[in-house]
């Protein structure tokens, strides 16, 4: 390993970014931040601190992620998901520093109805997805060894997540509606962390020169395609405690039922060929990863 085996993580306390704090352990030294140390929105600041550490990888998991809120806040959302996204970018290639920048399935519009490779054209629905393409656009532009990597329907059981919200409604309401017009690819955060940190020890610490020899966009997210109804209804069905359950019915749904500020994708499953192509590694099929999560 090189004598620079510095790692830092930016954000550290979200979904995935806190499983990767543990993964990435193995690889070097890990400097893993969040706000108030780092703020987004204050790139000077930002900037300097991670200069300051002469990182040989850098891992941005920190993302504006309030769909329906950046429609009405977009200046913050670019900031955070474009503009310091942008000029990190451009650090790690000053630095030779191996730049890996977590993304979305919501560049696109989910008008397929197969799963989304990363050839096919990108379109967001709403400034979220426009800031997302935004920040993958500058990284790709302004570094020449960077992983961009598109996850979807992440959910990872410590937190307020889709998975524990079902779970809460379960047991407050009998009756529950559920969309089924929305499908893609849910992905467990610990396997997710998990396979990024197996696809970076294959660097065996020169990260710069393994990441620029495979530069480029991944679709990385739970194999398969399932619709939102029937994800609540195998979280139900795997839940530990179901005696706690008073739902007795779920009644299928469509999404313009519920009238939201952001439009969404309809269908945004990914297809991971690529990413098991190129460094042999691929996430098991959404349900199996779901039944594992149940456990924890």
């Amino acid at each position: 390993m090189p004598a620079n085996n510095t790692i830092v993580l930016l954000g550290k306390i979200g979904q995935l970014g806190w499983e990767l704090h543990r993964d990435l352990q193995p690889l070097g030294k890990v400097i893993a931040l969040d706000y108030p140390q780092i703020d987004f929105t204050r790139p000077a600041e930002l900037l300097s601190l991670v200069e300051s550490l002469q990182p040989c990888l850098m891992i941005n998991a920190v993302a504006y992620t309030n769909v329906d809120k950046a429609e009405s806040e977009p200046e913050l959302c670019d900031q955070i998901n474009f503009r310091a996204v942008e000029q990190l970018a451009q650090l790690a290639a000053r630095l030779r520093c191996g730049f890996v920048h977590i993304s979305t399935d919501y560049v696109f519009d989910g008008t397929l109805t197969r799963p989304y490779t990363e050839e096919d054209p990108t379109h967001p629905l709403n400034h979220y997805g426009r800031s997302k393409l935004a920040g993958e656009q500058a990284v790709l532009a302004n570094t020449p060894a960077a992983w961009v990597l598109r996850t979807a329907w992440l959910y990872s059981r410590r937190a307020n997540d889709f998975v524990q919200r079902v779970l809460t409604w379960s047991r407050q309401q009998e009756t529950l509606k559920i969309v089924d017009d929305q499908v893609g690819s849910p992905t467990w955060a610990r396997l997710l962390s998990q396979i990024i940190a197996l696809a970076l020890a294959q660097a065996k610490g020169e990260f710069y020169d393994f990441i620029q020899q495979t530069n480029g966009v991944y679709h990385l997210a739970g194999d398969g395609a399932v619709s939102r109804l029937e994800w609540v209804q195998k979280i139900l069905e795997l839940d530990p405690a179901r005696s706690e359950q008073i739902t007795r019915q779920i009644l299928p749904a469509k999404t313009a039922e519920f009238p939201t500020p952001a439009q969404r994708p309809l269908y945004t499953a990914l297809d991971c060929s690529k990413f098991e192509r190129v460094f042999g590694l691929r996430l098991p099929p959404w349900d199996q990863a779901l039944a594992l999560a149940m456990e924890k």
